[in-house]
């Protein structure tokens, strides 16, 4: 069966249009966020169903890749969960906030010397992703 252009890169688009979610479900249980989580997720469905029509997706290939993006989203958060519950063994409360710490600092540090401005020392998703980056070198 040969695949036109637009099915090949489908996923491709895909990706790029759902990675954010990712963000969204990390973000969620800062405080003073709720409306703009709520309004970052309808962009984000925006954008999906963009992505969706330009790749001419069917209304069942549709629902089929929303079904796997929930059960993948799903996944990552009781993975998320088992890592965190996993960290909270090895290190005590103070350490993971030194941690967390060391890391928005070290961000804040990258993101001056590459241009990225002051942004860096709290922007509006740089807490959820250094919390990850701070989970994930307390593990190695």
């Amino acid at each position: 069966m040969k695949m036109s252009l637009r099915q090949l890169f489908a996923p491709a688009l895909l990706a790029v249009a759902l990675t954010p979610l990712a963000f969204t479900a990390q973000a969620g249980h800062h405080e003073g966020q709720g409306m703009d989580r709520e309004a970052m997720m309808e962009r984000m469905e925006e954008r999906r169903q963009e992505v969706y029509q330009r790749a001419e997706l069917s209304g069942e290939q549709q629902a089929a890749l929303n079904e796997a993006h929930a059960e993948h989203r799903e996944a990552v958060l009781n993975l998320r969960e088992e890592h965190q519950a996993r960290v909270a063994e090895i290190l005590s409360e103070q350490e993971q906030q030194a941690l967390r710490d060391a890391m928005h600092e070290m961000h804040a540090e990258y993101r001056q010397e590459h241009g990225h401005g002051e942004r860096g020392k709290r922007g509006h998703h740089d807490d959820s992703a250094n919390e990850m980056d701070a989970e994930e070198a307390a593990t190695e």
